[in-house]
């Protein structure tokens, strides 16, 4: 897994949250600059979260982002088949192990096992985490972590 998926699910986290605080759509570049990229790597997720059915993109003056569906209805692992698609978790032998080694079958067996079982429960956790969770718990983690002010005069 690359930072496709890190960099998607932050951007849907910002439409969840301009959408709940009704500030409207979001422009690309907003999104390149809070995940400090490029608006090119930007627009290439948004193609693809847009075919996945997850946001609608408007061109032109006045244009931008939006959730295509409601962020309750959007789990991490749509976001993450969405721009992942068969990308493995963790990566596998590059040429397989050798078929002259006695114990390389075995151990590549056994890891498969090991492996299908994280993934499994990879996915298995980023579905059960909505965007709207996702948002809602990051703006209650920034109020939490914002240092608080001091009464003047004291």
């Amino acid at each position: 897994m690359n930072c496709r998926f890190t960099m998607a699910a932050h951007m849907l986290g910002m439409l969840a949250c301009s959408e709940r605080e009704d500030r409207g759509s979001v422009t690309s570049e907003s999104m390149a600059r809070s995940i400090q990229t490029n608006p090119v790597v930007v627009r290439r997720l948004l193609r693809d979260l847009a075919r996945a059915g997850l946001v609608e993109t408007k061109r032109g003056v006045g244009g931008g982002v939006t959730l295509a569906r409601e962020p309750e209805h959007i789990t991490l692992r749509d976001v993450y088949e969405a721009v992942e698609e068969d990308a493995e978790l963790l990566g596998r032998y590059p040429s397989g192990p050798s078929p002259s080694c006695e114990i390389a079958p075995l151990v590549a067996e056994y890891l498969e096992g090991v492996v299908g079982r994280a993934e499994r429960a990879f996915k298995e956790s980023l579905e059960a985490t909505t965007v709207a969770q996702m948002s809602r718990e990051v703006a209650n983690y920034a109020r939490r972590k914002r240092p608080r002010r001091r009464a003047s005069g004291a």
